[in-house]
């Protein structure tokens, strides 16, 4: 991914994805207003942080990319495998119980929070399809990443050796300590011989960006691009739950055809 500086907004772009006409981003956690813990582009509603902050932080966002509140769809993530597909109707609400979304609406923007899970970007450049999809380890192991897949071939007639995908900044396995039955959990949504842990210094690790890219390929998708950026590692520009113990805040994600 590359890092741009727009209007005082610091965010990513997969050059791929520029390159097809798809406005997108994932923001980092600079250029807000927001005080700490939340500080600064918050843009997490349910942190604790000061709405009044948060509004304006979504407004510097999206003007950054010349995108309207109205013109805005969300999910409420709560780690499900919940794929659903959005169209002009949808504008301005939160969709509820639901981690990925997919659409084919030019000017429909889809804007998710994250704090360490996996931001998964899609894109079917010949149905001209885009999608985004959340997933924790939770996510992960409930088959959030093949129901994304699935959802583009049901609803769009998609054919997953068409699709691109990018994995965006999510906590690495050199950050992420976790139980051995998180390790199970995910193992077991993963093709077979999938590495997706790692022991350090006597402790497991989770590889939750390797995971979902053994399941994307698992599901047919065609390419697949990782941003290799570790949250919990770089908190200077990214929100990390694990780094700073639950008390932080949410930075975006968005993807929008043009």
């Amino acid at each position: 991914m590359r890092r741009e500086f727009i209007d005082g907004i610091a965010l990513y772009q997969f050059d791929a994805l520029a390159e097809a006409g798809v406005v997108h981003a994932a923001f980092t956690r600079l250029g807000g207003v927001s005080r700490n813990p939340f500080a600064t582009l918050n843009l997490g509603h349910s942190v604790g942080d000061d709405l009044n902050d948060v509004a304006e932080n979504h407004r510097r966002a999206l003007a950054a990319l010349d995108i309207r509140r109205e013109q805005i769809v969300s999910p409420y993530q709560v780690h499900t495998n919940n794929v659903r597909l959005v169209g002009a109707a949808d504008a301005g609400t939160v969709r509820e119980d639901t981690d990925g979304l997919l659409t084919t609406t030019a000017g429909l923007a889809l804007l998710f929070r994250f704090a360490d899970c996996v931001p998964i970007f899609f894109l079917d450049p010949f149905r001209r399809a885009a999608g985004l999809a959340h997933a924790g380890w939770r996510g992960a192991a409930n088959g959030v990443v093949g129901a994304a897949v699935a959802a583009f071939v049901h609803h769009v007639g998609s054919r997953p050796g068409d699709l691109w995908a990018g994995v965006g900044p999510a906590i690495g396995p050199c950050c992420y300590e976790v139980g051995p039955e998180v390790v199970t959990a995910v193992t077991q949504a993963c093709p077979e011989g999938a590495q997706v842990a790692q022991r350090r210094n006597g402790a497991l690790h989770l590889d939750l960006p390797g995971a979902v890219r053994a399941q994307l390929a698992d599901a047919g998708v065609g390419q697949v691009e990782m941003s290799g950026i570790c949250t919990a590692c770089h908190t200077d520009e990214w929100f990390s739950h694990r780094a700073e113990n639950g008390q932080t805040g949410r930075f975006g994600v968005l993807l929008m055809l043009e």
